[in-house]
């Protein structure tokens, strides 16, 4: 059994998708990120960067002696996912090099960069016309790394779909609502498309879909979640205790 804290953003589906698609057994534990449930101090002895995606897996591999392991950050959890079942990670040493490089250039540009616009055309109060022509840039150009990856190629890494292709994918579905259209893009499209019709990954976006929000943030929860520093989140921690 595996303990999934979650909440339903690109990167809790690049989990919830895995589970699914290796069928393991899991329990959701919704982690509203809206009401700072993220820095709660029982949740900051699991995610010590106070984020979901997070798990706790009873049923390691051998290697941990039996003993629950707490993995966070959405990459080493795919990571850990992948050697715990054997399953969507090339074994072949060239292709496990290629799922490491488009997993690692997903967690440090493709999805950074499409959080910082998201943040900018979703969140931010006043106009932030610099930075949102900046990070719209970073993430066309981002979306063009996939498209010239993806023209001899059905799938980012290997032979196969893989995990390289679950962590960037949820970042191309809401390429739309950050006003990015994908004409341009024929091969990413096609991709896009191709991962979008299989089962496991419709059943993982679907999670918690109930929990989506359907308004604007208040101001409390801008606060909680973009005005954080080390001083107030020790603060949270200590309040809580």
């Amino acid at each position: 059994m595996i303990d999934f804290y979650y909440w339903p953003t690109p990167n809790g589906w690049k989990v919830s998708i895995m589970l699914e698609e290796c069928d393991i057994d899991y329990r959701m534990i919704p982690l509203n990120i809206s009401k700072g449930e993220q820095f709660a101090p029982d949740f900051l002895t699991i995610s010590p960067n106070n984020r979901m995606p997070a798990i706790i897996d009873h049923d390691p591999p051998a290697e941990y002696d039996g003993k629950p392991v707490k993995i966070f950050e959405s990459g080493a959890i795919l990571l850990h996912l992948a050697r715990k079942t054997g399953r969507f990670m090339a074994t072949d040493p060239v292709g496990e090099k290629e799922t490491m490089e488009w997993l690692f250039w997903q967690v440090g540009n493709l999805g950074p960069m499409a959080g910082q616009i998201s943040h900018f055309v979703n969140y931010a109060q006043g106009e932030h016309d610099y930075s949102k022509t900046r990070y719209a840039n970073e993430y066309n150009r981002c979306i063009g790394v996939l498209e010239r990856r993806l023209t001899d190629r059905e799938w980012l890494a290997g032979d196969a779909y893989s995990i390289a292709d679950m962590a960037s994918w949820p970042w191309i579905l809401i390429s739309k609502p950050l006003g990015q259209s994908l004409d341009d893009f024929p091969n990413v499209s096609r991709w896009r498309k191709a991962i979008k019709d299989r089962p496991a990954v419709q059943k993982g976006v679907d999670l918690g879909k109930d929990l989506r929000r359907s308004a604007p943030p208040t101001d409390e929860e801008r606060e909680l979640l973009y005005h954080q520093t080390a001083k107030s989140t020790a603060a949270m921690a200590e309040r809580d205790t």
